[in-house]
């Protein structure tokens, strides 16, 4: 049984949103529920304090939020946050999921930003919430990847290096020096969890071999596991384990490339549901199946640190989600609908079976990897939370302001005198995962039935959400004007 709460200002707001004629809409904002949760008393609470909290529309599901989607046809949100228990959340779950956000409207874009609130217990749920509410400015990192080490972003940094056995590094103030030193790999996961505790760090990104049930370090050195719902160290040349110290301040745990780490795989006992309960992620970012190329999350972080002041982590998420659907539209718009064939050991047979049918044989490794990776980025949190990392004085050199206005939005961007255009396309960070990116833009509001005014020469993709300009040769010292036509 389905059972909605509509309040009161959402729907003054709906009713607003259908005769303004500014050519804005309101950003609402909707909490899907199971019915697993409508029936438990606890549970129902998390959901109930997250629709008082946005001023959103509730509404359950029985056992897939696709049964509702008339329902948010109609509701047309920005926001939508799922409330589940860990026993329903799956592969298969987030794939879904990521399908049903492109169907609220008849294009190929996701029509809303989208996290699951989950927890060890209901308990945990909630105070993932809590952690949630005020926003959180990332200032200090621990990372096992190498391509975040000029630690421009970070008042104090350390990372385990994935690309060399044995190297570490870190700095201790903004302004600080990144050092590097070597270490026995023998103490390589010591010396990980060492940093955890010293740094007690906002963010955590890692991207070496993981499953549903461990997180290797870099070059298999030693496993973090869960047990109870907290992570512990397993470390096979000392033959000890030890849990890892936590201090109870709330963080952001980012697996950008880790296989199946986001994969709750229906159990509490699960690494993401450890990194979330007992390490106090309020938002965790992770792939539910195995990954190989790369370009949904390296492409969501590409996008982060490109633009760290502008936006939050579910907005790089979802920006770099849209530009490569217009990507793969431009390939072979025939597999916008379908799903990948298979995540498992005949992926690749199949994968090239059916681009063959498509696109005859001028496909390539990176056309699948688009289609592998497209919709097994799960994200868990609120996705209207702020969580944005520290901006990069020197490379604040360009501006973008919107304005509506008589039936038309102007989006201005204004470059100084040191703009650098490479670094507006990202610099080349993980360029052999993600190329270099369009000008992009956020709308601060949603625009009604967006469309490029005539007679401008942008290669533009223009929805309701978002602006993506592929031919952006943007000069120093310039004003640009993308002028957009509305309803």
């Amino acid at each position: 049984m389905k059972r909605f709460y509509f309040m009161l200002s959402t729907f003054l707001a709906s009713a607003a949103m259908l005769i303004s004629c500014s050519g804005e809409m309101e950003d609402t904002y909707v909490v899907l529920a199971s019915s697993a949760v409508q029936q438990d008393a606890e549970w129902l609470k998390v959901a109930e304090a997250l629709t008082a909290k946005h001023g959103a529309d509730l509404v359950f599901y029985d056992k897939a939020p696709r049964e509702v989607l008339a329902e948010l046809q109609k509701l047309t949100p920005r926001y939508v946050a799922i409330v589940e228990k860990p026993e329903n959340l799956d592969k298969d779950f987030v794939i879904d999921m990521h399908h049903v956000s492109r169907e609220v409207d008849e294009d190929i874009y996701a029509d809303f930003l989208w996290g699951m609130i989950t927890g060890y217990d209901a308990a945990a749920a909630m105070k993932m919430l809590d952690n949630s509410t005020e926003p959180l400015l990332v200032k200090d990192a621990l990372a096992t990847i190498m391509e975040l080490n000029s630690a421009k972003w970070f008042d104090n940094y350390a990372w385990i290096d994935d690309h060399v056995r044995g190297l570490w590094g870190q700095k201790r103030g903004r302004t600080s020096a990144v050092e590097t030193d070597s270490m026995d790999t023998k103490v390589t996961l010591k010396k990980f969890t060492d940093l955890y505790e010293a740094y007690d760090p906002d963010l955590i990104v890692t991207a070496a071999h993981a499953t549903q049930r461990n997180l290797e370090m870099p070059f298999s050195l030693g496993n973090l596991r869960p047990k109870d719902g907290k992570l512990y160290a397993d470390d096979h040349f000392a033959k000890t384990k030890w849990d890892l110290k936590e201090s109870g301040k709330r963080r952001v745990y980012f697996a950008v490339g880790n296989c199946l780490i986001g994969d709750v795989n229906k159990t509490k006992e699960s690494m993401a549901i450890a990194w979330m309960n007992g390490s106090n992620a309020a938002t965790m970012v992770g792939y539910v199946v195995t990954t190989w190329h790369g370009r949904n999350g390296w492409g969501g972080l590409k996008y982060w640190v490109t633009s760290p002041d502008r936006y939050t982590l579910a907005e790089a998420i979802y920006m770099n989600q849209q530009d490569f659907l217009h990507q793969q539209n431009e390939w072979f718009p025939e597999l916008i609908k379908e799903n990948y064939p298979s995540y498992g050991r005949d992926e690749f047979r199949l994968a090239r079976k059916r681009m063959r049918e498509v696109m005859g044989e001028d496909f390539t490794m990176e056309h699948i990897g688009f289609w592998h990776d497209r919709d097994v980025l799960a994200y868990y949190g609120d996705p209207k939370w702020e969580v944005r990392l520290q901006a990069v004085e020197a490379e604040k050199d360009y501006t973008v302001t919107s304005e509506v206005k008589g039936g038309k939005c102007i989006v201005t961007v204004k470059t100084s005198e040191n703009f650098n255009l490479e670094r507006m396309k990202g610099d080349k960070f993980k360029q052999e995962h993600v190329l270099d990116l369009p000008f992009n833009y956020f709308f601060p509001k949603r625009l009604k039935n967006p469309r490029l005014a005539d007679g401008q020469d942008w290669k533009a993709v223009v929805d309701e959400n978002f602006l993506l300009v592929y031919n952006a040769e943007f000069e120093p010292n310039k004003t640009y004007e993308i002028v957009i036509d509305l309803n």
